[in-house]
């Protein structure tokens, strides 16, 4: 794979000319600004600014969100310019989450056999009942309040089912790992969300298993890339399934 590349695929498709997600999610270009609008959530995914323009450009999607009184996500990457974008927004009140770093694979290197430690069963999720399976892991695995996830779920499954997959893994009545993955028509790239495992269950290979049957699927459906925003937590195990390093990416957030 040639990484510069791939990561300027990246930034033109999925990121300057990222297209609105169905009915789930709308795609707004402000001047130097692409920023995408969801079900309780927002986020900016590209800006091409420079010294010149940069504080101004904050200052309006400050502005913007703050009227609305939304939180919201400036994703910055670690080649976004100018160099010093990450402190003009630290200077505009947003709060750094923790750094990941994206991944990439292409698709026809992946593994996709679906290997389960036993007793672990694979379940789609279809249906509210499956999308409160994931919030319960999502609870337990990350420590912290899943009911957003749990709302843009929802939606999703009401509005465009089939923008995405989600998958749990039951231990009998019990989840405990649960992941979906985003497909984003046209770009070639589809996308790795939320994989997570509870404590006591890590280490047994169901973390990877789920990425073997998200990659069968995206195969099927012929996309070429997956991409996955990996923690500190998920990206030894990528790296060794044969996803790449491109760069870092770091959530600043600002509440209202």
């Amino acid at each position: 794979m040639d990484h510069d590349a791939v990561l300027a695929l990246f930034d033109d498709r999925m990121r300057r000319g990222a297209r609105s997600g169905g009915t789930h999610a709308r795609v707004e270009l402000v001047g130097d600004v692409v920023r995408e609008v969801g079900e309780g959530w927002a986020a900016v995914i590209w800006s091409g600014l420079d010294e010149t323009t940069a504080d101004a450009a904050i200052a309006e999607q400050v502005r913007h969100f703050e009227g609305l009184g939304q939180e919201f996500e400036w994703k910055l990457y670690a080649h976004d310019r100018p160099g010093d974008l990450a402190v003009r927004l630290l200077a505009a009140g947003f709060e750094p989450e923790p750094q990941e770093t994206l991944m990439v694979a292409e698709i026809a290197d992946l593994p996709t056999d679906v290997e389960l430690p036993e007793g672990i069963a694979l379940v789609p999720v279809t249906d509210p009942a499956g999308v409160d399976l994931m919030t319960r892991v999502h609870d337990g695995a990350f420590g912290t309040d899943g009911s957003a996830l749990r709302t843009q779920l929802l939606a999703r499954l009401a509005a465009d089912p089939e923008s995405f997959t989600a998958f749990v893994a039951m231990a009998g009545d019990r989840p405990v790992c649960a992941s979906r993955m985003e497909f984003h028509e046209g770009t070639g790239f589809a996308s790795l969300w939320g994989g997570g495992t509870v404590p006591e269950w890590r280490g047994r290979g169901i973390y990877r298993a789920l990425v073997a049957v998200r990659t069968r699927l995206a195969a099927e459906r012929g996309y070429r890339y997956l991409q996955v925003d990996a923690s500190d937590q998920s990206s030894p195990i990528l790296r060794r399934l044969g996803f790449v390093p491109l760069t870092t990416t770091t959530p600043y957030l600002l509440r209202p």
